[in-house]
């Protein structure tokens, strides 16, 4: 095998891209932060055209450092934020108004109605998620219900939908290429999980014409060919998945049981369940893990909206550390007999609470509260939010023959010894830590690299993983227990304060 994968890793805070070589090795990268926009509490916007080139920024920084520049790369495989909604003009390919993040809540009256009027059991059925603000229908909807002219212009087939992975393939393949791939897909509350299609009876409820949407493919396709003017040289893609399923793909989460947790903005842990979609009685979502060769993998997934962001809050908000590393030192010289609780419910809760109406408070604080224990806190509820998800998980999964559940983890949080201790501690199970963290850059470079047949399949993938540190629990079961109690007695708190019942 030869050749170099570019992976293309479009986050919710940056943009990145890392080169592969054919060991799986990263050789160059490149990274760009770019703006977050908050109009309104509980808004979250992106500018198109900023996620457009700070990603053509990021490829060229890391072509550039490349042996051979683009002329050696075999294929591009992309992973992007996934939910987040953007809708473009396809005569002049320029956006109708700024993208809607995924932590957006601005539709939670949209989602209280469709419930009211009884339609969230058909939308469970069909798509395997519940009818909340964080999927992209809804943000669609919205921008054709707030756009002067937009309903009008998308009805006359002028206007085209798309998650972050389709406006980046249209930009790059000059408007050719429409498309996207059907993890994505499965997260936009229009695509029926079973059928493996767009269901004109959802597009219908969201008033949403098809003629918008893009086509899907699977998870390892050709979904184009980028213009040479970009980099220089005319590369295919043969790689898509939302960020969390390309995680997954990259942690070598292949046989059913298995599981892994990326933290990053927020946390996100996927189970496999193989290829029958497993339907949760835990508030879990069922969605797509991937889609190779035309066979379907499903997956179990519970979504925590605030991970990495509580500690950027530190920073930014709180101004009480200058860096994210400072959060673990700081952490380790708190008092822990001086216990706060931090419900990081910013953008409300997601799994399993699904409490838009939630926000964010502290428990516990006394007059000797201080920077060292906000910290704490915020690392800590890391792991509790973690054991809401695992706890829903063991439930749901119980028939897939993994009697001892091991946590497979990546994601910049990860990098904290302290954090991921106190993660298998509040677990009361082993977390992994491998040697790449870059797992999910690592996920699309390996759908790319393998359909462009220069990456191993996915069992010689899978003997290539790699153990950094296994971190095994070392708090007592009475310890554990009673500190999640807290943590429970604190989520039912906000949730009566932030609902106002």
């Amino acid at each position: 095998m030869s050749g170099f994968i570019l992976a293309i890793d479009q986050g919710t805070t940056s943009s990145r891209a890392i080169v592969f070589d054919d060991a799986l090795h990263a050789v160059a990268s490149g990274q760009q932060e770019f703006a977050q926009h908050f109009p309104h509490s509980g808004w979250v916007e992106h500018d198109p055209e900023d996620i457009w080139t700070s990603t053509l920024a990021v490829c060229r920084e890391a072509l550039a450092a490349t042996p051979g520049g683009a002329s050696a790369i075999a294929a591009i495989g992309i992973t992007n934020q996934r939910e987040t909604t953007v809708v473009w003009n396809r005569k002049t390919g320029r956006p109708v108004a700024n993208a809607i993040v995924w932590q957006d809540r601005r539709t939670a009256g949209t989602c209280a109605r469709l419930q009211r009027e009884g339609h969230e059991a058909a939308v469970i059925e069909k798509t395997g998620l519940l009818l909340d603000p964080y999927f992209s229908g809804t943000k669609l909807a919205w921008i054709l219900g707030h756009v002067e002219g937009a309903r009008a212009a998308a009805k006359a087939g002028d206007l085209l939908f798309g998650t972050v992975d389709s406006w980046l393939i249209w930009r790059l393949t000059g408007g050719r290429s429409h498309v996207t791939d059907a993890t994505n897909a499965s997260r936009t509350l229009l695509y029926n999980i079973n059928d493996n299609c767009w269901d004109a009876e959802l597009c219908g409820l969201l008033d949403i014409p098809m003629s918008m949407l893009p086509e899907v493919k699977d998870s390892a396709d050709l979904f184009g060919t980028l213009d040479a003017e970009h980099f220089g040289a005319e590369l295919p893609i043969l790689g898509v998945a939302g960020d969390q399923q390309a995680a997954t793909v990259g942690q070598a989460c292949f046989a059913p049981g298995m599981v892994k947790s990326t933290y990053g903005t927020g946390c996100f842990a996927l189970i496999n369940t193989g290829e029958s979609r497993v339907v949760s009685q835990n508030r879990l979502l069922s969605t797509i893990a991937y889609r190779l060769g035309g066979k379907t993998t499903y997956a179990l997934e519970g979504s925590i909206f605030v991970a990495g962001s509580a500690v950027q809050w530190l920073r930014d908000g709180l101004k009480i550390i200058s860096q994210a590393g400072e959060s673990q030192r700081l952490a380790e010289a708190s008092d822990p007999e001086a216990r706060l609780y931090m419900v990081p419910a910013f953008v409300g809760l997601g799994a399993p609470y699904w409490d838009p109406d939630a926000r964010g408070a502290i428990f516990g604080l006394t007059r000797a509260s201080g920077p060292a224990d906000f910290c704490r806190a915020a690392l800590e509820s890391v792991g509790y939010q973690t054991r809401d998800l695992i706890e829903a998980m063991r439930a749901d999964a119980s028939g897939l023959g993994q009697a001892d559940m091991v946590l497979r983890v990546d994601g910049g949080m990860t990098v904290s010894d302290w954090t991921m201790q106190f993660l298998a501690d509040s677990l009361g199970a082993p977390v992994d830590r491998p040697e790449v963290l870059e797992t999910t850059a690592l996920g699309a470079a390996w759908l790319a690299g393998w359909k462009a047949s220069v990456w191993p399949d996915q069992d010689a993938f899978a003997e290539r993983w790699r153990l950094e540190r296994r971190f095994e629990p070392q708090m007592s079961a009475e310890e554990r227990d009673r500190l999640y109690a807290g943590w429970q007695d604190a989520v039912a708190r906000t949730r009566s304060t932030g609902s106002g019942a």
